[in-house]
């Protein structure tokens, strides 16, 4: 079994796990701010081996670095901590893993990676778009996040697989600029080929599963995948250069069977280990 809290942050890592609790913007039901603790409970009951990446956790040098203090009400200052949280990271040439928290965090995390990295490429899994201009007038928003990381890297230098719900100006946008993929194998191949050796940052909000196997988030959308296309996904990047990384959008209080948290959890389990293998 594996569990973050054997990981002490002052051990040698090349990955950091920082916990960003954070639903300030949550735009249906709050929540996600749970995430962090809920995953690092559920990894206790999760085996260290994946079967099919052939790899375990026991041979991945990583650290959590626990929960960040965040002030509620406050986004920029939010965005502003996570922000100096990622820069410490690639200060100490550590790859950094966000533990959502709302996929808005995702955004000062990209915003210093690129920074490091500027042939960055993003990846993202998800149920929605996140490509409005703003929401209700703000554009700090989760619905506005994938917006504002395209303005930042280029709309050229993001893929988004698993999409189903947006708006018709959203979907015009992806289409022109094509940035919508899917997780057939022709395509996981196309991906593949189009990243080559650029550095990758991969965000994966967890509602990109259908709410059958994951219903322990705040805004779930019907007709997502299950977990063996996500394990196609992760098999396809293997040996990719991902440079940061994010899980997102586990509201744990939703599903009170705990097997929402149980998922993620394995998630994080496979995307750190084609993290240490990139």
């Amino acid at each position: 079994m594996f569990d973050f809290t054997d990981r002490d942050q002052k051990e040698e890592h090349e990955i950091r796990i920082i916990g960003a609790p954070f639903d300030g913007t949550a735009s249906f039901r709050p929540g996600s701010r749970f995430g962090p603790s809920a995953i690092r409970d559920a990894s206790d009951g999760i085996e260290t081996w994946s079967p099919d990446l052939d790899s375990d956790l026991e041979s991945v040098h990583y650290a959590d670095a626990g929960d960040l203090e965040l002030p509620m009400g406050n986004t920029e200052g939010v965005l502003a901590i996570i922000r100096e949280a990622v820069d410490e990271c690639l200060t100490d040439d550590v790859i950094p893993f966000l533990l959502g928290g709302e996929h808005l965090i995702t955004l000062p995390a990209v915003e210093s990676v690129f920074e490091k990295y500027p042939d960055l490429v993003v990846v993202q899994l998800d149920a929605h778009a996140d490509q409005r201009d703003d929401y209700l007038g703000v554009e700090l928003s989760h619905a506005c996040v994938m917006r504002r990381i395209s303005e930042l890297v280029g709309d050229e230098n993001v893929r988004q697989l698993g999409i189903r719900s947006g708006t018709q100006r959203e979907y015009e946008l992806m289409k022109g600029f094509g940035t919508l993929t899917s997780f057939r194998e022709d395509d996981l191949i196309e991906l593949v080929d189009w990243i080559g050796d650029r550095p990758v940052y991969l965000t994966v909000d967890l509602d990109v599963f259908d709410p059958a196997c994951f219903p322990g988030t705040g805004t779930p959308e019907p007709g997502g995948i299950e977990w063996w296309t996500f394990q196609r996904f992760i098999k396809a990047m293997q040996g990719c250069d991902i440079v940061g990384l994010d899980a997102v959008e586990l509201a744990p209080q939703l599903d009170t069977s705990g097997c929402s948290s149980v998922l993620a959890a394995k998630c994080v389990r496979e995307m750190l280990l084609i993290t240490s293998a990139g």
